[in-house]
C-alpha cells in the first residue's frame, strides 16, 4: 500500500508525513495491561482537504462489499464511492493495494475511566485514546463513567486537545433505592440479578420528583444520552420508574439506555416503554422463540458484550475475570447463555451492535469479543455487527457506521480481509476520523 501526491497539490506537501506508533500485540492474554500513558506523545494528526483511497477492498458497514473500489473524501466527508476509478485532482493518494477499507469501529456500550477519575484524566487519558485509535476504534459510548472526567475528555478529544476517539457520554439514573452487595468493586461480579442474590421483595420506590430533578441534572450536565439499570423486584417500581425516565429524557432530547442483563429484566425494559437502546444480550436465563420476538418487535436495538462472562488469561495462563481477578465460575453459564440469546434475537430481527462493558486495552478487548461473537455469526455478520448496527445503537448512523457519501470519513484501513479471516480485524493499517489520518502504520 502506497501514499501518494497528486501532482497538481504541491500545497499539500507539508502535510504528507505521516506516523505510526506501535501498540502492544493484539495477541497477548494479559487481562490488566493498558497502554502505557507514559509513551512518547504521537505526532499532530495529518489534515488533508482531499484524500482519494485507490485499490481498496471496500466492505460498506452492512454486509455488501465491493471487491475493488475508490472512495474519495472531502473536507471530513465521504463524498464519492465507486467501482471504477475517479478522478480527483489534487487529492492526496493512498494507493490501498487489495487491502480492506470498512467504516471506522465503535464501541457501543464501554467504561473508560480507571483509576482516580481526575488522576487518569491528568496522566493517562492521552496514552489510553490513542490506544483506541490504533485499535481502528473512532467512536466510543461511555455507558457510565465519573461525571465531570468523562465531559472533560469528550471535549478535549472534540476540541483537539487530545487526540481520541469521538465520545459520547451517559449520566446515571437510578430505577430502585437499594443497597449494593458488598465484596467486589466489580458489579458483574456480585451481580444482584443473579440468583441468590437477587431480591426476592420488592425495592423503595424512587420519589417521582426524585426522577424528573435527576434527568434534569444529566441534561444540563450536558450528557448524551440517560443510563439506567433495571432489576425489576417482585410488585416493584422498576418498570414505572424506567417509563418515567425515559418519558422524562425524551422531552429534553435525550435517549435512554437500559442495563438489563437477564431474560425477566430484558422483557421488563421492553414493557416500561421509551428506552432507546438495550446495552446488554440476556446472558441469565434461557430465552424462548416467543420471547426474542417479542423484544425484536420493540425495536430496541441490543449492544453485544458477550465476552464479560469469557475467561481471560493473564500471563501465567490463569483465568481471570474482567476485573483481572480470579475468575468467578458460578458465573460461566453466562458464557454460552449469552451468545445462544444473541443468536436467537438476531434471528427474530433486533439490531444487534458491537459493545464490550469492558476497560481493558481496546485490542485486546476486541479480539476477546470477537472470540465470543464468532460462537454464533459469521464473519459478514460481526462486520454488520460492528458497522451500521453499532452505529444504530448509539443513534448516530446518519453519520457514522457505514461508508456512504455524506457521511463521516471515519474509515479503517485493514491489513486483511475479515470475510475470509476474522481476526485481521486487528491487522489495522491505517485509521481516519473526520477525514484525518489520525494512525497510518505503513
Amino acid at each position: 500500500m502506497k501514499g501518494t501526491q497528486a501532482p497538481a497539490a504541491p500545497r499539500f506537501l507539508a502535510t504528507s508525513v505521516l506516523f505510526g506508533i506501535l501498540v502492544a500485540s493484539c495477541s497477548r492474554e494479559d487481562a490488566g495491561q493498558e497502554a502505557n500513558a507514559d509513551a512518547a506523545a504521537p505526532a499532530a494528526p495529518v489534515s488533508m482537504d482531499s484524500i482519494l483511497i485507490s485499490n481498496a477492498h471496500l466492505l460498506d458497514g452492512s454486509g455488501t462489499d465491493i471487491a475493488a473500489g475508490y472512495l474519495l473524501v472531502r473536507d471530513g466527508i465521504i463524498e464519492q464511492i465507486s467501482a471504477t476509478p475517479i478522478e480527483a485532482e489534487g487529492a492526496y493518494v493512498i494507493d490501498a493495494a487489495g487491502k480492506t477499507l470498512m467504516p471506522g469501529f465503535i464501541d457501543a456500550h464501554r467504561h473508560i475511566i480507571q483509576g482516580p477519575p481526575a488522576e487518569w484524566l491528568a496522566n493517562t487519558a492521552a496514552g489510553n485514546m490513542q490506544a483506541f485509535l490504533e485499535a481502528g476504534f473512532t467512536t466510543v459510548f461511555s455507558a457510565g463513567d465519573s461525571q465531570n472526567e468523562i465531559l472533560e475528555l469528550r471535549r478535549k478529544t472534540a476540541a483537539g486537545e487530545i487526540t481520541g476517539p469521538r465520545i459520547l457520554a451517559a449520566g446515571r439514573a437510578p430505577l430502585a433505592i437499594s443497597t449494593p452487595p458488598a465484596g467486589s468493586d466489580d458489579p458483574a461480579r456480585t451481580d444482584v440479578s443473579r440468583p441468590p442474590l437477587r431480591p426476592t421483595a420488592a425495592a423503595n420506590a424512587v420519589p417521582d420528583a426524585a426522577t424528573v430533578q435527576r434527568i434534569q441534572e444529566i441534561a444540563d450536565a450536558g450528557f448524551d444520552a440517560v443510563k439506567t439499570v433495571i432489576v425489576a423486584t417482585p410488585d416493584g417500581p422498576e418498570i414505572r420508574t424506567l417509563g418515567q425516565a425515559a418519558q422524562e429524557a425524551k422531552l429534553r432530547g435525550l435517549p435512554t439506555v437500559t442495563h438489563a442483563v437477564t431474560v425477566q429484566d430484558t422483557l421488563a425494559a421492553v414493557a416500561a416503554g421509551g428506552v432507546a437502546t438495550l446495552v446488554h444480550t440476556p446472558h441469565i436465563g434461557q430465552l424462548t422463540l416467543e420471547e426474542a420476538e417479542l423484544i425484536a418487535a420493540s425495536a430496541i436495538p441490543m449492544t453485544s458484550t458477550l465476552g464479560i462472562f469469557v475467561p481471560f488469561f493473564d500471563d501465567n495462563n490463569q483465568p481471570v475475570f474482567r476485573d483481572a481477578l480470579p475468575f468467578p465460575w458460578d458465573t460461566i453459564a453466562s458464557a454460552g447463555q449469552g451468545p445462544v440469546n444473541a443468536r436467537l434475537l438476531w434471528e427474530a430481527g433486533v439490531v444487534y451492535g458491537y459493545g464490550t462493558d469492558t476497560r481493558f486495552d481496546p485490542a485486546l478487548t476486541l479480539k476477546h469479543e470477537l472470540k465470543s461473537l464468532h460462537l454464533v455469526f459469521s464473519e459478514r455478520d460481526i462486520v454488520k455487527i460492528m458497522g451500521e448496527n453499532a452505529a444504530i445503537n448509539i443513534r448516530m448512523q446518519d453519520k457514522i457506521g457505514a461508508l456512504k457519501p455524506g457521511m463521516y470519513a471515519d474509515l479503517v484501513l485493514l491489513d486483511g480481509n475479515p470475510l475470509v479471516q476474522l481476526y485481521d480485524l486487528l491487522k489495522v493499517a491505517v485509521v481516519m476520523k473526520d477525514g484525518r489520518i489520525v494512525v497510518d502504520k505503513r
